[in-house]
């Protein structure tokens, strides 16, 4: 189930590796449930002596990633990639019956780093040793010529082998480049992409960074899911990650990492999500596309630690814009997928059933702030947007992070509110139909779907509640949409504003002195 790539992940290229250092002497390799892979020598693991191996590497130069034999893997482009699968009669807890199956990926022209793969049973790490039996290939591949102990670019967690799937043929995790990974939502589609960290991404004056996960740490068995850690290297930045990841309806992980600096980062990225967005109902140039809308994600939705609740529709703007929403300890926040519908997308890459991916802080967060990062694109091959909780404190030197944090992947947010919720925001001519169209003036009709609109008594129209940082409103109003669907009603108004700076906005809708939806936020670029 693993798709192709996002631009960014190819041309960073995949996850970077050096040998950890051990943390003791070697020992004689201890009895493992491991049976049809080649392990290395056991070495005492944990947690805490993963972060004590962050510690002590951030102090010391950077260490260049391990790329092995790149005058081979620089041939085997993406089609000779894709002929290469792995063996599942290899595949890591394959011969038992009450583990997640683990498989591997090969390296590549895009995936030329090796990560270094280990297992961890009764408090030892084995290292997953490389050999070409592990994977199918032709015959004449130039991957056959790669040295023994490579290496490889990934992994992926397959479904459980007592399940209704089979599991050799779908799996619900992939880590692949970088320190990206993703996970199936409860539709069953991988879409949008989470890291370990996100730095000075499209910061003026700053080159964004791409740390690597160098080493996996697959283990111990838990009840629980699937536990994995992972050391996270990059030239400014070392880090240690615990991963819980469970099965349920969707995918949901665990997640806490401790991160020490050597560098120093104007935007400094905890939690960072990466999608597509491409365009939507909102506004699509005339014939680009022969679809209705082409996205993994269609907005940002937060909640406050003030208890407030906010949809901000994305956007594909004309240049890279930020925007950032101040907080003090959210109660969450993510990408979501609210539209559903498959004709609204009419493709079999099944963009109506891409996972919605919410970010739910553990813990004290502190003051910071939601930033959300929306970069042109002319084509859904690259991921353009960025969400990060950008932390006030500075990200220098010597500095270190602690965040604990919960990453749901449904279909949709797991603790939605109750108010009515915006599920379209419509763009057009401003004016009324059938006399001349103003110029300078932009017609929007936003929709709300929720109970308290149902509830209304016959008769109550809605109140919108407006504001723009520049402009003037006009033709207000609110009205029922006649889908027979109960509690679907849209607002329509007209904005007026010269100039051609963004303009931001805010509505919601109430009735006398209640609150009956969420506040809609927009970023409207006047053409």
């Amino acid at each position: 189930m693993v798709e192709k790539q996002d631009r960014r992940s190819f041309i960073k290229a995949a996850a970077a590796t050096s040998a950890l250092g051990a943390v003791s002497a070697p020992r004689s390799a201890a009895a493992t449930s491991v049976s049809n892979l080649r392990l290395g020598e056991a070495r005492p693991f944990s947690f805490e002596t993963l972060k004590q191996t962050a510690q002590r590497l951030v102090k010391q130069p950077y260490r260049k990633p391990n790329i092995p034999a790149p005058e081979i893997t620089s041939q085997i482009d993406y089609e000779k990639w894709g002929q290469i699968t792995y063996n599942t009669d290899h595949a890591l807890f394959g011969d038992t019956k009450d583990r997640f199956p683990v498989e591997f990926f090969h390296l590549g022209m895009f995936f030329k780093k090796a990560v270094r793969m280990n297992v961890v049973e009764n408090g030892e790490a084995r290292e997953v040793l490389y050999d070409t039996s592990y994977f199918n290939m032709p015959a004449d591949s130039i991957a056959r010529q790669l040295p023994p102990g490579a290496g490889f670019a990934g992994f992926r967690i397959q479904e459980a082998k007592d399940g209704a799937l089979d599991w050799k043929k779908n799996d619900w995790v992939a880590f692949l480049g970088a320190s990206y990974f993703r996970a199936i939502g409860e539709l069953r589609q991988y879409g949008m992409s989470a890291r370990g960290v996100a730095l000075d991404t499209w910061q003026a004056g700053s080159n964004e960074e791409f740390p690597d996960f160098t080493e996996i740490y697959i283990g111990p068995e838990t009840t629980d899911g699937v536990v994995l850690h992972a050391l996270l290297e990059g030239p400014s930045i070392v880090g240690a990650y615990r991963f819980l990841m469970t099965r349920g309806k969707g995918v949901v992980m665990d997640i806490d990492c401790s991160l020490y600096l050597r560098g120093a980062f104007t935007r400094f990225g905890v939690a960072p999500l990466t999608s597509m967005f491409w365009f939507s109902e909102t506004a699509k140039p005339t014939a680009i596309d022969w679809r209705p809308e082409v996205h993994d994600s269609d907005g940002l939705s937060m909640w406050t630690g003030a208890g407030e609740r906010l949809w901000r529709p994305l956007n594909n703007p004309n240049r890279v814009m930020a925007s950032a929403f101040g907080d003090v300890n959210p109660k969450g926040f993510g990408l979501m997928q609210r539209d559903r519908n498959y004709d609204h997308y009419l493709d079999n890459v099944f963009y109506d059933r891409r996972p919605s991916v919410w970010i739910e802080p553990k813990g004290d967060w502190g003051k910071g702030a939601i930033q959300l990062i929306e970069i042109p694109t002319d084509d859904e091959i690259h991921d353009n947007i960025v969400v990060i909780w950008a932390p006030e404190k500075p990200a220098v030197p010597g500095a270190s992070f602690e965040y604990s944090y919960r990453l749901h992947w449904l279909a949709d947010e797991p603790y939605p509110t109750k108010l009515a919720r915006c599920v379209a925001t419509r763009l057009g001519n401003g004016g009324q139909p059938g006399r001349p169209r103003p110029k300078g003036v932009r017609k929007f009709m936003v929709e709300f779907l929720g109970e308290p609109l149902a509830k209304l008594p016959f008769g109550v129209k809605p109140e919108p509640v407006l504001w723009a940082s520049r402009g003037t409103f006009s033709y207000v109003f609110t009205e029922a949409v006649f889908d027979n669907v109960p509690g679907h009603w849209r607002a329509q108004f007209d904005l007026t504003v010269e100039g051609s700076e963004p303009v931001e906005m805010r509505l919601f809708l109430k009735n006398g002195d209640d609150v009956l939806s969420e506040n809609w936020l927009y970023q409207y670029h006047p053409l």
